[in-house]
């Protein structure tokens, strides 16, 4: 379906039920490119043909800040009309025989500053045409359901633009006039016009050569500015584990002879899948571990991944309209997420991995679920298709597929995904033809016999909400537990149907701590240590039999469904769970319940949370067990010892004061630095050596409860005025050998608000000064830091008018910008409204320079409504002020018209 703008006035909703297949296919696309900065000329060469299954019709193609010299059809002049930013073509051959059209345009690449299209970055062109860019290069039919084959020449100056990319396989290269170059390059497979890329610019390339599985030679290029080289052997080696990985789980190689990558510092998203040519942010290429950290290393891993899976679910395989955008995205997410934890060679390293991945769902998806953004898995429809690459789409998207493969068991999810490429292959389909193909291949699965209603995963919005209750009957030695579901209202869905909630739990002895057998009454005759419930109904019950003693139930064991659980635990028993449960993820689980009501309790009851002590003796004693434990991960240890965030406390509270929030979380933290000062000291004793640097994970959870003590250890230092342990953190900084231990000595510095800081601030910032990825972690750190009597926002101010600070480079906004305004709410929320004020100005300034980046800016204040006063009526203000912008960008317009709509 196409997006119709009549002149400069606001677009109109789209709607997935409009949908309807193009009036005209485009079979190939012949692109060539003369390469200047401030004028690019594009010459486009198509062969279409009508659609028979549609109503003869006029041929709309888009384009957007396009200068139009020419329009030649079957080789002859032709009239046309602009109807807003469309080409309208009405005289076209009748039949459904192909036609030849011809289009010259020019552009300006050096003056776009939103990054879609073609643009300049660091004297290089790069491209970025996904969701609608491509119509800012050539008039086309700019939808995913297009697909046509690409033949793309380049030509550009030889001295500026030594190297000459684009997709597929290089058929030809030579020297031009004038010092000029050419290259052409032909995609020997159909795509949609949001997979094509180019890339021009003085660039070197590490290279690989490497056989597949099934016996094929290919090239794998990373490439990169000249001075970077030696910081992509990582991103090398996660492509190759990447290439394997594929035909290894699903079968699936490599299927073109070469396989490039290029990175660029000025790019709005993480990274773009472009067929056989994917463009990275630089921040998921480069590494060494001098400049990055363990965090920095296991992303590069993850985001290769993701985008190389690209290759065939994404670019082989297509979304018919963008509505079906986590047909890509959410599978896509749940294969790097299972890459990952393939990975890991313990467990308890797939178990942090999860861990990790529920983290983000829950602080950064649920608030989504219930804010005024809140969309379906597949929306029902939208203004700007940019504003939709959420947390939902992807995130949620990749849970309701691990619902799928927990349904139908790994090995059938895997026949699933075969017989999904034997239909589909070289198409553009919907979710709903992905979902069908698991299912059919999985015939006696519980995700067939319910794929109607399982399919309200992808149709209804919201976070669904479990509730269940427990009954021991000691005589009978029966255990029984109740469940029941609801979703909340979401705009436009004022009542939800019941989903399929697949529970995966378990039995622990009260008593004992054992995991118990778990046979189900009615049930398959063998016991098991965990049962698989699938929930369909409103209500359902499950009774266990042979329980000899009061059991603890482990409920949504792995966080088998994305879903809230009520359990009215008592303490005792969330204790039993976290020292017990051998499930990694219901024993984090259990301490983050621990520590999230004692915030609320503390929130709720505390005269002054800032003299508060929230948290009891059995949980700072629960802690020292864990942080004590002789076989515990020193990753787990980590993730356990982590306090909720205040974002998640947030969410839990029907009205957030947020300076509340703030003062009790920083009570807790100074309670367990005081409290377990010993412990802390010996875990780093424990754990400051890990000896050569490796990126691993049992390496890099030893490094990361090293910073955790030392964090702690800062921390207590503030309340007894004793300087070594800071000595000792500054001695640390300057000693590293890494970039992981460097940057949390300077963090636990930061954080504590000790007197070193800045020295230390200030080295960091001399050493790496010539690092941009590095300078980022340095904003983003002084932006983020815990507020201490407002002091966080004038710091920001201050950074603002660094020399170093970049406005239109979209990492460096984010890391002063965002890190204050999205990941700062202590700061932000300021009882002055200084903070909204600030937000409002960032946004109007963004949204004249790069509207993606302010749109996603705006939704700082999504959750706007639930903040207690003076905050909310403040927070309006803002929203409003900017909403009162005549000229303001459609991203940013559904924004904020959707979080102030009643």
């Amino acid at each position: 379906m196409l997006q119709i703008r009549e002149g400069s006035g606001p677009a109109a909703a789209i709607h997935r039920g409009d949908y309807t297949a193009p009036a005209y296919w485009i079979d190939t696309v012949d692109l060539s490119f003369d390469l200047d900065p401030a004028k690019t000329r594009v010459l486009n060469k198509m062969t279409l043909r009508r659609n028979p299954d549609v109503a003869a019709q006029p041929l709309r193609l888009d384009g957007e800040e396009l200068n139009l010299a020419r329009v030649l059809v079957n080789g002859q002049g032709t009239s046309f009309k602009m109807d807003g930013d469309q080409l309208v073509l009405e005289n076209l051959p009748e039949g459904t025989e192909p036609f030849a059209l011809e289009i010259f345009t020019t552009c300006a690449p050096v003056k776009n500053t939103k990054l879609m299209g073609l643009y300049v970055s660091n004297d290089s062109f790069f491209t970025q045409c996904e969701a609608e860019g491509f119509r800012r290069i050539t008039y086309f039919l700019d939808r995913p359901d297009v697909m046509a084959m690409y033949t793309v020449t380049l030509r550009a100056d030889k001295a500026k633009y030594p190297v000459l990319l684009s997709n597929g396989n290089l058929v030809d290269s030579g020297a031009l006039d004038d010092g000029r170059h050419f290259a052409k390059w032909v995609d020997p497979h159909k795509k949609p016009s949001y997979l094509f890329a180019l890339v021009a610019g003085l660039l070197v390339a590490r290279e690989q050569r490497i056989t597949s599985r099934a016996g094929k030679d290919h090239l794998l290029q990373v490439f990169v500015r000249p001075g970077d080289l030696d910081k992509t052997e990582h991103a090398m080696n996660s492509l190759m584990a990447s290439v394997a990985w594929d035909e290894a789980r699903f079968g699936l190689s490599l299927d073109l002879e070469r396989f490039m990558i290029v990175a660029t510092s000025d790019f709005n998203m993480g990274a773009m899948e472009n067929k056989g040519l994917n463009i990275f942010n630089t921040k998921y290429v480069l590494a060494n571990q001098a400049t990055a950290t363990d965090v920095d290393y296991a992303n590069i891993e993850s985001v290769v991944g993701h985008e190389y899976f690209h290759n065939w679910t994404g670019n082989r395989i297509t979304c018919r309209d963008w509505f079906q955008l986590s047909l890509k995205e959410g599978l896509t997410v749940f294969r790097d997420q299972e890459f990952s934890q393939d990975l890991c060679a313990e467990p308890s390293a797939r178990a942090v991995k999860r861990i990790e991945d529920v983290r983000v769902l829950r602080t950064a998806q649920f608030p989504e679920d219930a804010g005024p953004m809140a969309h379906p898995v597949r929306p029902d429809s939208y203004i700007e298709i940019n504003n939709f690459y959420t947390v939902t789409i992807y995130e949620k998207g990749a849970e309701v597929v691990r619902m799928m493969q927990t349904l139908t068991s790994r090995a059938g999810f895997a026949k699933g995904m075969t017989l999904y490429f034997e239909r589909f292959d070289g198409q553009a389909v919907t979710c709903d033809d992905f979902a069908q193909s698991i299912a059919d291949a999985n015939p006696d699965s519980a995700l067939a016999n319910l794929l109607p209603q399982f399919k309200r995963w992808y149709s209804q919005a919201g976070t669904p909400r479990v509730a269940a209750r427990g009954e021991y009957d000691a005589a009978a030695q029966t255990y029984t537990l109740h469940f029941s579901q609801s979703c909340a209202p979401t705009s436009g869905q004022p009542a939800k149907q019941p989903y399929v909630i697949p529970i995966l739990l378990g039995l622990v002895g009260s008593s004992s701590g054992q995991a118990l057998s778990l046979h189900a009454q009615h049930g398959p005759g063998e016991a098991s240590l965990n049962y698989l419930l699938v929930i369909a109904q409103e209500h359902a019950s499950i009774t266990f039999t042979h329980i000899q003693e009061e059991p603890v139930p482990s409920i949504l064991r792995g966080f088998s469904a994305p879903v809230v659980l009520d359990f009215d635990y008592t303490d005792a028993q969330l204790l039993t769970l976290l020292a017990n449960d051998p499930d990694p993820f219901n024993r984090w689980e259990a301490g983050q319940r621990l520590a999230l009501r004692s915030a609320i309790n503390c929130i709720a009851t505390s005269e002054d949370p800032t003299r508060a002590t929230p948290l009891n003796d059995a949980y700072i004693d629960a802690m020292r067990a864990v942080l004590r434990h002789p076989t515990l991960d020193a990753a787990f240890k980590e993730l356990v010892l982590a306090l909720p965030s205040e974002t998640y406390i947030a969410e839990q509270l029907d009205v957030v004061d947020p300076q509340r929030i703030h003062a009790v979380r920083e009570a807790m933290r100074l309670q367990l630095a005081t409290a377990l000062q010993a412990d802390w000291e010996w875990a780093f004793s424990a754990h400051e050596h890990t000896g050569a640097y490796q990126p691993d994970p049992v390496s890099s959870g030893r490094r990361a409860l090293a910073g955790m003590a030392l964090n702690f250890l800062c921390l207590a230092a503030t309340q007894t005025g004793d300087d070594i342990w800071p000595g000792k953190t500054l001695q640390r900084f300057k000693d590293a050998s890494n970039m992981t231990d460097r940057f949390n000595a300077l963090q636990a510095l930061v954080s504590s608000g000790h007197a070193l800081a800045a020295p230390a601030l200030a080295r960091f910032h001399a050493l790496f000064k010539d690092e941009a990825l590095v300078l980022d972690k340095w904003f983003a750190l002084q932006a983020g830091t815990s507020d201490r009597g407002g002091q966080v926002l004038p710091a920001v101010r201050q950074l603002m008018a660094h020399p170093d600070f970049n406005l239109r480079n979209p990492n460096r906004a984010r890391s002063v910008i965002f890190s204050y305004c999205s990941a700062n709410p202590g700061g932000f929320h300021r009882t002055d409204a200084a903070g909204y004020v600030f937000w409002a100005d960032r946004v109007i300034e963004l949204d004249g320079i790069n509207p993606q980046v302010a749109a996603r800016l705006a939704r700082a204040l999504d959750r706007w409504k639930k903040l207690a006063e003076p905050y909310r009526s403040a927070a309006q203000a803002a929203l409003q002020r900017v909403a009162a912008k005549a000229d303001l960008s459609n991203d940013v317009r559904e924004v904020v018209d959707r979080a102030l709509a009643d």
